[in-house]
C-alpha cells in the first residue's frame, strides 16, 4: 500500500477502500497468449481488446499494444508499439490537421519520449526510425504555434494601440475643455474608456466638468 495514502487516511481518519488502491499498468508492445497465461492474465468484456487484468489481488494489467484497436483513443500508445503497429499509428498521426486537438496533445506526450530517447547511448534502429519520422512533426508542430503565437500578437498589439489612443482622445479633449487634467478629472478617464468613442466624445463635448464627475464618479 503506498504511504501517502496511508498517511492521508491516518489524518482523515478514514479507512482506504479497495477501490482507491492503485493499479500498476504494464504496456508492453507484444505479449505472447503463453506468457499471459503464466501470470493468469485474462481480459474483461468492458475494455477495450489487448487489455489483460492479473489476478485481483495483483491489481496489475498488462497492456499488449499490438493487440490494441487502431481508434483514435489509443493512438498514442500504439505509437510506443513496434514495427508495422507503430508505423501505422505515425501515419494516422500524421493524416491529422494540424490544429486537431488530439494531435496536439499527441505530439506533447511524444515529445517527451523524443527526449528520452534522445539522451539514450544505446537506441535500436526503431527508436532512430521513430525519432526521424516524428521530428517533421515537431517541426509542422512548432512553426504552426509560432504563427499562432505572432497572430495573437498582432491582435493584443492592435488591440493596445487603439486603447491608447482613446485613451489621448480623452486626456486631449479634457485639456481642450478644461485646461490642466487634475485628480479629480483623472479620476474619470477610465470610466469614460469603458464607453465606445461614439458615446464618450459628445459626453465629453458637451457635459459640464461637474457633470462629467458626477456622472462618472
Amino acid at each position: 500500500m503506498p504511504i501517502s495514502l496511508q498517511r492521508q487516511a491516518n489524518r482523515n481518519k478514514t479507512r482506504i477502500l479497495e477501490s482507491d488502491l492503485p493499479k500498476l499498468w504494464i504496456l508492453t508492445p507484444t505479449a505472447s497468449a503463453q506468457l499471459l497465461s503464466g501470470f493468469g492474465a485474462n481480459p474483461k468484456d468492458d475494455y477495450l481488446p489487448g487489455i489483460y487484468f492479473m489476478p485481483e489481488y495483483l491489481r496489475t494489467a498488462i497492456v499488449t499494444i499490438h493487440q490494441l484497436p487502431p481508434i483514435s483513443e489509443t493512438l498514442w500508445l500504439r505509437i510506443i508499439g513496434k514495427g508495422n503497429v507503430q508505423k501505422q499509428a505515425i501515419d494516422e498521426l500524421e493524416a491529422l490537421t494540424p490544429d486537431n486537438p488530439f494531435r496536439k496533445a499527441a505530439l506533447e506526450l511524444l515529445y517527451n519520449l523524443q527526449q528520452n530517447l534522445q539522451v539514450t547511448q544505446n537506441k535500436d534502429e526503431e527508436d532512430r526510425e521513430l525519432l526521424m519520422r516524428l521530428a517533421p512533426l515537431y517541426q509542422q508542430d512548432r512553426e504552426q504555434a509560432i504563427q499562432e503565437g505572432e497572430q495573437r500578437g498582432l491582435q493584443t498589439g492592435l488591440q493596445t494601440g487603439i486603447q491608447q489612443g482613446e485613451r489621448l482622445v480623452v486626456e486631449n479633449l479634457l485639456k481642450v475643455r478644461f485646461g490642466e487634467i487634475d485628480n479629480e478629472l483623472q479620476a474619470i478617464i477610465e470610466p469614460l474608456l469603458l464607453l465606445p468613442p461614439e458615446e464618450f466624445t459628445p459626453l465629453l463635448l458637451q457635459l459640464s466638468r461637474e457633470e462629467l464627475i458626477h456622472r462618472f464618479c
